[in-house]
């Protein structure tokens, strides 16, 4: 009965959409002419990708910070390498450069060589005074010299934070006004005027300016991101129009589909657009996504009206049947896709729960339109002429067949073996995955700002900022000599820490103090004493702007401080052992019942976010598992199907679980996404091979061998054609700039060749194994669906 029902919706469907071609097509014109409004609204992201939720501990620390010091990621840095530099005429000009900075609006404060303040006391007035290092334009190389000298070995302040004394590196920090480090005039400041500003400096000196800084990075990375989506659309077009029209050898067919496919494309901007969701890393992969994911649907429908137009010449009853044959199988297999994209909605995640819901419904949107336009099209153009036919006879995929079913036939023992192999090789390669929290590991490595920021890590020791937090509880308890002595303890754990910077906190300052005290003699960088520390106390008191000097470093209240360090790129492991070493000592120096003290900052939030991702994205894809195994349980009532269902699409994910740990893939935001997408979509032809078995079995009088060779011959080319699909499709992703689209494209692309192997080859192999208990007509003696995803229809069979 549900079977009949559910053919008279598909035939009726058929029939409205025939009748209604004009205006079916109209409504999508205007549909997609609203889309297109849409795209007015598309914005591209100005903020940090954050993978934890807005209420998670470590989000709100994170806030907490920011509301007591500001943004803490707002420094861009600039950086000189090159002894030539001190020269008059390079040198005035580097300085002029910082002055050409101070003058953007968007710049907060520029600290350089040109403005650099030395810290001197007053005796007369027994205060302390700034006074500039630089009064005036240098004009004598002796001049330089004498600066440079006193720069380097008398001011121990600025070591590591404005130069490199071993190696002579010179570097100028200028820090981005706060309110528009987050949005899209951070961006036109640095592709627009300070990238020009940097290339006029460069082009008159001749020196290389190396440029880095948190803001500088999000910037150039999301351009790239920009420039990518362009090419990923043409590389997903080019590769499946190719492939489709070796396949068919129809220009026609191929146009067809490229408009279907451009059509979802420009749906796939206009729901973005309509969401106002910011395009991310993610979001940016759905429009050549959709290609990919499109192109199959075009070939299960051309390919039934080719085979319907081969026999009996019909186009009506072809077109018709191409519909309520096809539709059912098509709709489910877009349904199971898109299930493995919604998964993605039940993290708490807001960049994959965008992603999420932007796929799945740009996915059902695909198979609307290619069940919508295929069809209507092709009934206001001719019949297909003999040469476009001649792909349904084509001996090499005839040789294909033949090959899985003599495997699947004779060598099933074989299969067995070489599954189980697979099997444990994989997980032995599973126990080797490692987990990467890094923000900066899927950057372009080519790039430019890329290799600036390997420079700043072996000049500075880093560029990711991480903040300690300290909180004494008390009001102007910072300054204390005992809690400044903390600070200054864990300040020493810090440095010797390799791949953490120098540290900079209050400790600095109060130490450059007793420097001055001492009219600047370098030894006296240290903290003072008690007895010290009360009168240079009361010099700091008296000094102006005394409170600009501590505002960086102490909150209003003095209550709370912040040391400030940043972290090389390092693997995850390590990272965490610095945070299991830093709290250790934290712990040591500050007891929690006395202190409250916290670590944030940019790269632990990413690693936390990482691992958070991690273990959401692995409850996704059992919810994935779970939805489709439900699924299966609809479709043919059996516990034992629904195993053998889901054996042939998971071993492919287990093996390349087991790649990545042998080859060093680590699991990241954008390889975890390989198992969802690549479940969602392998499935496909499981349902596919499935539905035409279970229609052959009811053919055949459950006849169980007849039944699986026949449903292996029917489905065989099919599934062998939109693999090879899917399989270049996602392979466009590895003309990628950025490592983990690239991990992302070819973990996909293997994984679904896996599965098509799994699905054509182990799949009849355990249906034949298992005949006996799976073959009774109790359990399919009532048939749930009527599938033909591209065979024959029942009334043509022989």
């Amino acid at each position: 009965m549900a079977a009949k029902l559910k053919q008279g919706f598909w035939e009726k469907t058929a029939s409205i959409i025939l009748r209604n071609r004009i205006l079916i097509l109209i409504l999508i014109v205007a549909f997609t002419v609203f889309l297109g409004m849409q795209w007015k609204n598309m914005r591209f992201s100005n903020t940090q990708a954050n993978l934890l939720p807005d209420d998670h501990p470590v989000n709100l620390e994170y806030q907490e910070f920011l509301d007591q010091f500001g943004e803490e990621g707002n420094a861009i840095v600039f950086a000189i390498h090159d002894s030539t530099l001190f020269t008059p005429t390079n040198i005035n000009r580097w300085n002029k450069f910082s002055k050409q900075l101070a003058a953007f609006p968007e710049i907060d404060f520029v600290l350089s060589l040109d403005n650099l303040q030395e810290l001197k006391k007053d005796n007369d007035n027994q205060k302390f005074v700034l006074k500039p290092l630089i009064s005036s334009e240098l004009k004598t190389k002796k001049e330089i010299d004498s600066i440079k000298n006193h720069l380097f070995n008398e001011l121990p302040f600025y070591d590591n934070l404005l130069f490199n004394k071993e190696s002579g590196t010179v570097r100028t920090i200028a820090n981005l006004d706060g309110d528009i480090v987050n949005t899209s005039v951070r961006k036109d400041f640095v592709l627009e005027d300070l990238n020009h500003l940097i290339e006029n400096f460069e082009t008159e000196t001749g020196l290389d300016v190396r440029v880095s800084g948190m803001p500088y990075i999000r910037t150039m990375n999301s351009q790239n991101i920009i420039d990518e989506i362009g090419k990923f659309i043409l590389a997903a077009l080019g590769v499946t129009s190719l492939i489709f029209f070796f396949f068919f050898r129809s220009f026609r067919a191929t146009f067809i589909s490229m408009c279907v496919v451009i059509i979802g494309v420009m749906w796939a901007f206009g729901i973005l657009g309509l969401l106002q969701y910011e395009i991310t890393v993610l979001t940016a992969l759905i429009p050549p996504l959709i290609i990919v994911i499109g192109i199959p649907n075009c070939i299960f429908l051309i390919n039934k009206y080719q085979q319907e137009v081969k026999k009996h010449g019909n186009q009506a009853l072809s077109l018709q049947r191409v519909i309520s044959k096809i539709g059912n199988a098509t709709l489910m297999t877009n349904m199971t896709t898109a299930s493995g994209f919604a998964t993605f909605i039940i993290t708490d995640s807001k960049l994959l729960k965008e992603f999420g819901i932007v796929a799945s419904i740009n996915i059902i949107g695909i198979f609307i339109l290619s069940l919508l336009i295929i069809p209507i099209i092709y009934s206001f153009l001719s019949l297909p002429k003999t040469r476009h036919l001649k792909h349904l006879n084509k001996r090499w995929i005839d040789a294909f067949v033949n090959w899985m079913e003599r495997i699947v036939r004779e060598r099933r023992i074989a299969v067995y073996i070489v599954s189980l192999i697979l099997l444990i090789t994989s997980i032995i390669g599973i126990y080797q995955i490692e987990i990467s929290g890094s923000p900066i590991e899927d950057m372009p490595k080519s790039a430019e700002f890329f290799k600036d920021i390997r420079f700043f890590e072996k000049e500075f020791d880093g560029i990711m900022p991480v903040e300690i937090v300290v909180d004494t509880k008390k009001p102007k308890g910072v300054l204390k000599p005992a809690n400044l002595k903390r600070i200054d303890q864990l300040s020493e754990v810090i440095t010797e820490i390799p791949e953490l910077s120098k540290p900079i906190s209050v400790v600095n300052l109060v130490k450059y103090s007793k420097q001055a005290f001492y009219n600047g003699i370098p030894k006296y960088y240290q903290l003072p004493t008690s007895q010290e520390n009360n009168f240079i106390m009361k010099v700091a008191q008296n000094s102006d702007g005394n409170g600009n000097l501590l505002k960086n470093f102490v909150d209003s209240t003095g209550q709370t401080a912040r040391i400030t360090t940043f972290m090389q790129d390092v693997k995850t492991d390590r990272m965490e052992q610095i945070e299991e070493r830093l709290n250790e000592n934290i712990n040591k120096f500050f007891p929690p019942d006395r202190y409250n003290v916290y670590m944030t900052g940019s790269a632990l939030l990413f690693l936390k976010g990482t691992k958070y991702l991690v273990k959401n994205l692995i409850l996704s894809l059992a919810f994935a598992i779970f939805l489709i195994a439900l699924f299966m349980a609809y479709l043919f009532r059996s516990f034992r199907m629904i195993i053998i269902s889901l054996i042939p699409n998971l071993l492919p994910l287990v093996v390349t679980a087991g790649i990545m740990g042998f080859v060093g893939v680590p699991i990241k935001p954008s390889t975890i996404l390989v198992f969802s997408i690549a479940f969602g979509i392998s499935v496909d032809d499981t349902i596919h091979f499935l539905a035409k078995y279970r229609q052959e079995l009811m053919a055949n009088r459950w006849q169980i061998k007849k039944s699986v060779y026949a449903a292996l011959r029917e489905t065989g080319v099919s599934m062998f054609y939109t693999s090879i699909v899917l399989f270049f499709g996602f392979s466009v992703f590895i003309i990628s700039n950025f490592g983990g689209t690239v991990a992302l494209g070819a973990l996909v692309s293997a994984t679904l060749m896996f599965a098509m192997l799994a699905n054509l080859i182990l799949l009849p192999s355990l249906l034949l194994s298992l005949e006996r208990n799976i073959a009774s007509k109790k359990i399919l003696k009532k048939p749930q669906i009527d599938i033909l995803p591209q065979g024959e229809d029942e009334d043509s069979k022989n």
